[in-house]
């Protein structure tokens, strides 16, 4: 029986990390099923799932933390069976001149309204004509089966107006693109 482990991996970024990992998954005949992975302010910071041989995840864990001598922090979680209950999911966009604050109050409705953030990707640019700073971010919700997403969208409509930012759902979930130009944001930071 397989088991999936979820990990996530920080530490000084340097050419090499993602085959350090990728090896010792592959030495203990584990498969590397889906990852997120950016470089933030000089440090290497990803997710990842791997699935393993349940015989074999403490083993796979063990040389995982093996890294920490490198000065790479891994934390492994094996993972939850998936929920039953049913859901859709839905895209977010977000645009709007930065200020602290912004992903706590969206964050906040959409767990009041019990809508999971699936995938979050933040970054500050420059206004095209005014240089301001433009706070964006793209998401992929879940949300409850009975929610309609233009109750989703109501609601965010009336935060967004509070806020001063424009807030675009869609149907399809977004398609998130990892911008190497853009300065990340983290959620802390928000």
């Amino acid at each position: 029986m397989r088991t999936s482990l979820v990990l996530t991996v920080i530490g000084d970024d340097r050419p090499g990390l993602v085959e350090q990992l990728s090896a010792l998954v592959l030495a203990a005949g584990a498969n590397w099923e889906e990852s997120r992975m950016a470089r933030l302010a000089g440090k290497f910071a990803g997710l990842l799932r791997v699935s393993v041989d349940a015989e074999r995840a403490d083993d796979l864990a063990a040389r995982l933390t093996t890294l920490g001598a490198e000065g790479l922090t891994v934390v492994i979680k094996r993972s939850a069976d998936p929920e039953a209950d049913a859901f859709r999911t839905c895209g977010l966009d977000l645009v709007g001149h930065d200020h602290p604050g912004i992903i706590r109050d969206i964050s906040r409705v959409l767990a009041e309204g019990r809508v999971n953030i699936e995938e979050l990707e933040t970054e500050v640019t420059s206004a095209p004509m005014s240089g301001d700073a433009l706070f964006r971010a793209r998401a992929r919700l879940r949300m409850p089966s009975t929610m309609t997403v233009d109750e989703l969208r109501g609601i965010l409509e009336a935060l967004a107006g509070h806020l001063m930012v424009e807030v675009t759902l869609g149907r399809k979930p977004v398609t998130l693109a990892r911008s190497r130009t853009a300065k990340s944001r983290g959620i802390a930071s928000h």
